[in-house]
């Protein structure tokens, strides 16, 4: 059992029979988990919104609590009052099952991210894999979203993110076979203690590729075209109001807190930093901190891509970056470990100058590949007469 589980249930069977301290410590992680996945988005929301008000040189949220802290309160408690509608031709068990599927994934993703040394609710032995597995059912709850509106906008929306979705799922879990390699196990927990040295130095490729996708799967700017408000009203969501509304966006704006955990456990080192022992969930929370504020950078600043040129970065520009990724860690990795199958802080120092400048050349050489060639008009004296005066020419 985890240390937190231990300790709620050590202090349920001073005055439970032990099958209630079991329940009793389950319900408890249970209503921690949810509480903070629904508290971080809160938070995160409030931080986006006022950070994108600085950039667009605004003042973003400043009416309900100091700096506008309680906005997302606000907003939440409007959500709950207001009307919750079902359209009259939607399928409505699976309607009233999206938001739910939405949010679950996000939920069961932070139960396995260690917050400091061990905290992790879950430490499990195939942290990885179960990470890549819970966050796939995302495009399940987003098909079904479109499925049971019963709108063409919705299913349109629902198409484009399920298509996006599974072909970034690709890159992504190619990326992270490079970090199991290198730290040798699929565990979180010792994901982050094999970081003598962050692993987004020594694997810069994997942690591009990692972050690029991510945001691509977690519908963010310049990837959110699966609702386009110009061309889609609100894409899969459409037809969601209320209480569903909000528990949807919860998922979203939970999904890139819940990736910026994770991108800070598996790159970032995690907990590690001076006084670990004592400050690790500090470390931890700053590091998320810093990559929830690189979203929310990227989000202000990059306008929306085309779908095609989604689907083109994805499968001619990201693939090759990660499978190229694979192919150097694996040769890194059998030449420079030692007799017991170990990496040594010197052999990462080397795989990381390796990898620094192969990521380089193959951002530049794929990145010149996929460009798109623009040929502007170009104008030119010509001799048409119009009205006594020429005019130039298009070629």
């Amino acid at each position: 059992m985890s240390g937190l589980y231990q300790v709620i249930y050590d202090l349920g069977v001073l005055v439970l029979p032990s099958w209630a301290s079991h329940v009793a410590a389950g319900l408890a992680i249970m209503f921690i988990l949810v509480n903070a996945v629904l508290m971080g988005s809160a938070v995160f929301v409030w931080m986006e919104r006022r950070l994108i008000g600085r950039f667009h040189n605004r003042l973003g949220p400043n009416r309900w609590g100091p700096f506008g802290m309680f906005q997302p309160f606000a907003d939440m408690l409007k959500l709950i009052f207001k009307e919750d509608l079902t359209p009259g031709n939607a399928d409505g068990p699976v309607f009233f099952l999206v938001p739910i599927v939405m949010l679950v994934p996000v939920i069961l993703m932070m139960a396995v991210v260690p917050f400091a040394q061990d905290t992790a609710l879950v430490n499990l032995n195939v942290g990885v894999l179960y990470v890549l597995a819970v966050t796939s059912v995302t495009a399940l709850a987003i098909f079904m979203a479109g499925w049971a509106s019963n709108n063409r906008f919705a299913m349109f929306g629902a198409a484009r993110g399920v298509a996006v979705l599974i072909s970034y799922e690709v890159p992504v879990v190619m990326a992270l076979l490079g970090v199991v390699i290198v730290s040798g196990s699929m565990s979180m927990a010792d994901v982050v203690s094999a970081q003598t040295i962050p692993f987004f130095l020594v694997q810069p490729l994997a942690f591009f590729v990692f972050i690029a996708g991510t945001s691509a799967e977690l519908n963010r700017t310049p990837f959110d075209v699966a609702e386009a408000e110009s061309e889609l009203v609100a894409g899969y969501h459409t037809e969601y109001s209320g209480v569903k509304f909000a528990l949807i966006q919860a998922a979203e704006f939970g999904g890139v807190v819940a990736a910026s955990a994770v991108m800070a456990t598996l790159f970032l080192g995690g907990w590690s930093g001076p006084a670990s022992a004592y400050l690790g969930w500090l470390w931890f929370l700053l590091k998320v901190g810093v990559l929830a504020f690189a979203f929310i950078w990227v989000r202000s600043t990059f306008p929306r891509l085309r779908i095609d040129q989604i689907m083109a970065l994805a499968w001619k520009f990201l693939l090759p970056l990660s499978l190229i990724n694979l192919l150097a860690t694996t040769l890194e990795v059998f030449f420079l470990r030692d007799s017991a199958g170990l990496l040594s802080t010197a052999d990462l120092w080397i795989m990381a100058g390796i990898n620094m400048a192969v990521a380089v050349a193959v951002i530049a050489f794929f990145g010149t590949l996929i460009r798109e060639k623009v040929r502007p008009m170009q104008w030119r004296p010509g001799a048409i007469p119009a009205v006594g005066y020429t005019i130039g020419e298009v070629s």
